[in-house]
């Protein structure tokens, strides 16, 4: 029992003004050396979900962390995350506890003054590539210069396209930026409103199979990875919670293993996507990784770097800094290599 639990009962037990003071000094100490679990249990715990993470779609769809947390009395709420950017707001808001990005977007929410912490790896997906239209004499990065091409800022597609451009010795001041959301992005690509866009799955594979656009470039080590972030009060005040959140999505990551078809009919109903859709992005997403290794850890700060030199975060900001202020690697290290029993 909490002290603020404590003192609630002996409240309503009308007791409390018989309490030695030395008594009530003792329970605040005991209170504030709970190893940082001082606050409250929430009564509600607010998570996101995205078409780009699958795992959070088996979660909400099996109601597994709804059933583990009624016994603490713990509501869970559903937000959906159209992008990383939008994640992000919802992180830096406060109006969800735990986010989905690109590792490379948290990196730009940190160095930006977002306490939030990456704890987990829910994917290593290909889910980025640039993309034209079917008929576009377009076929190299080079080719953009000049060019209108689509990008969501502040997510992976968009430090995708940085990074392309960067290998290719040009810039984003070389082409024609057109801010959009990734499902915008698609629709402009399809009417030629643009001539090129950084695509995101499942729309990249919505685009590829149903109006035959072309995956033009692609770069699997340039996708920064699928991370879950906590925000960083949240994780401070409620460790315990945070570490069942990261179970659950254990249980959905060893569900999503051993259940492909319907992992594929998850995603295919959540983003009312065709089955064929589904099937494309899921075979270029990877579930066997979810802790940040060195290789992780190089891909952000790789990413970091074209972000500098980009103005997307400023020169000052140490970048290996950043990323080891980002990543907190405690709780996807208590998981251990035990599978998951199924329920």
């Amino acid at each position: 029992m909490t002290y603020a639990s404590l003192m609630r009962y002996f409240a309503a037990a009308k007791i409390w003004v018989a309490l030695p003071l030395a008594l009530i000094g003792l329970l605040a100490n005991c209170n504030s050396a709970g190893g940082g679990a001082t606050a409250e249990a929430p009564t509600t715990l607010r998570l996101d979900y995205a078409y780009y993470n699958p795992l959070s779609l088996v979660l909400k769809q099996q109601g597994w962390l709804e059933k583990d947390l009624a016994r603490q009395h713990v509501q869970v709420e559903w937000v959906l995350s159209q992008g990383s950017n939008k994640a992000l707001e919802f992180l830096n808001g406060k109006s969800i506890d735990f986010g989905s990005t690109a590792g490379a977007a948290a990196l730009i929410g940190r160095a930006n003054g977002n306490p939030l912490k990456a704890i987990y790896i829910y994917s290593k997906p290909e889910w980025t590539a640039l993309v034209t239209g079917a008929n576009s004499p377009i076929k190299t990065v080079a080719d953009l210069k000049g060019k209108r091409v689509a990008a969501t800022k502040g997510t992976d597609p968009y430090i995708f396209l940085l990074r392309a451009l960067d290998q290719a010795k040009l810039s984003e001041k070389d082409i024609e930026l057109i801010p959009l959301q990734h499902a915008d992005g698609r629709a402009a690509l399809a009417t030629g409103d643009v001539d090129a866009w950084a695509g995101l799955d499942p729309h990249m594979a919505k685009a590829e199979l149903e109006s035959g656009a072309k995956l033009f470039y692609r770069n699997p080590d340039f996708n920064s990875y699928g991370v879950l972030n906590v925000r960083e009060e949240f994780a401070r005040q409620h460790p315990a919670l945070v570490q069942e959140v990261l179970a659950a999505y254990e249980h959905a990551r060893a569900w999503a293993q051993q259940h492909p078809a319907e992992l594929q009919q998850a995603l295919a109903t959540e983003a009312k996507l065709s089955p064929a859709v589904a099937a494309r992005q899921l075979s270029r997403t990877d579930f066997s990784i979810v802790q940040f290794g060195p290789q992780q850890r190089a891909t952000i700060a790789a990413a970091g770097d074209v972000l500098k030199r980009s103005g997307t975060i400023e020169a000052s900001v140490d970048v290996q800094k950043t990323v080891n202020e980002l990543i907190d690697p405690q709780y996807a290290a208590k998981l251990g290599a035990a599978p998951v029993a199924l329920k």
